[in-house]
């Protein structure tokens, strides 16, 4: 049996996205005369919400499932469902700590004791379905990674973007798919009227022009004679449900479809048969192509106009809990664009090396 490095990849992913949430907005740092682990011994918090216990427990979960796999199968059993959990004991431990400094995040030991018991169950069930995800030849998912995908740690790494694409998904703040909206710090002019159809034009652009650069990177993740097509719907289906999933969490929901305007179905639909044509063009076609089109719907993104209807809605939004969830994909969301950008040079610098 071979280790996982797609497991590696995405321990240290979802690791990274916990650090960002837990340590946003990154701003406001000073010493405010506690001792970083006075948390450890004070009393416990006089509001406590099933919510909030809920949350932290189900925020570490997959931490300790993914250290579960990512170690297997050098370690397996009670020792890697101990490091595991110890590992995210650790990291919550070390982050809390850390939050004594940030004015706008408050330390608890009931926040510790509920990451270290998350990242005690998601060991518990790492170690009970690393068997089946794992090392079961023909059946488990790194089977069929390997059987769907091309080979080697780079792919691994593309996968764990397009995971990360699907969590920016999330961010109900953005177009339909589109990353990289970086006019928050571009600071570009407000106040503009535009006719209500350049909305739709818009949307349907953003969400068009997206789908495209998204279905031709995950093309060029897949191995030759697989179902490129079949990834790419999965894909696009995959974030259109995690979409409405978060647009119900988020505002109500009765408001599950609010990012169902005709500009981003049209633009979704139109820009799917778009890749699926060109999924049929050879692969170095396919990443050259990936990396224009990516390049083309950021701009897009950073010059299409705000959506009023969006932005009344957003305006009246109570983000509460999921504040420091909402700062998570928002960074997310402006990173990516850019991070996929580095990773299809890389994808394609290793193809001219292998030539020469």
């Amino acid at each position: 049996m071979q280790p996982s490095p797609l497991a590696r990849w995405l321990l240290l992913a979802y690791a990274l996205l916990i650090v960002d949430g837990s340590l946003y907005p990154f701003s406001g740092w000073r010493d405010q005369g506690v001792a970083p682990l006075a948390f450890l011994w004070a009393s416990l918090p006089r509001y406590v919400t099933t919510f909030d216990v809920a949350t932290n427990v189900l925020a570490y979960a997959p931490l300790g499932f993914l250290a579960t796999l990512a170690m297997a199968p050098s370690l397996r059993g009670g020792v890697a469902v101990a490091l595991a959990a110890l590992a995210g004991a650790a990291l919550s431990l070390g982050l809390e700590a850390i939050q004594t400094f940030l004015p706008s995040r408050i330390a608890s030991n009931l926040d510790f004791i509920a990451n270290a018991a998350g990242g005690l169950l998601g060991a518990l069930a790492g170690a009970a379905f690393v068997e089946r995800l794992i090392r079961r030849r023909g059946a488990g998912l790194q089977d069929l990674r390997r059987r769907m995908f091309s080979a080697g740690g780079r792919i691994d790494l593309g996968l764990v973007l397009l995971g990360l694409w699907l969590v920016s998904q999330l961010n109900p703040e953005t177009l339909l798919f589109g990353n990289g909206d970086l006019r928050v710090l571009l600071a570009g002019p407000s106040g503009v009227h535009y006719p209500p159809d350049l909305f739709i034009r818009a949307e349907a652009a953003v969400a068009g022009a997206n789908a495209v650069a998204l279905g031709l990177f995950a093309s060029c993740l897949v191995e030759r004679g697989q179902p490129a097509r079949l990834a790419i719907a999965a894909l696009i289906a995959a974030a259109l449900a995690l979409r409405t999933l978060a647009f119900g969490m988020l505002f109500h929901p009765l408001d599950m479809l609010l990012w169902a305007t005709p500009g981003a179905l049209f633009g979704a639909a139109a820009g799917t048969l778009v890749a699926l044509v060109l999924a049929a063009l050879p692969r170095p076609a396919r990443l050259a192509l990936a990396g224009l089109v990516l390049m083309a719907a950021t701009v897009l993104v950073n010059i299409a106009p705000e959506n009023p209807y969006l932005a009344a809605s957003l305006a009246v939004w109570r983000q509460g809990h999921f504040l420091n969830f909402n700062g998570l994909t928002r960074f997310v969301s402006w990173i990516w664009p850019f991070a996929a950008l580095a990773y299809l040079m890389l994808l394609a610098a290793g193809r001219t090396r292998s030539r020469v």
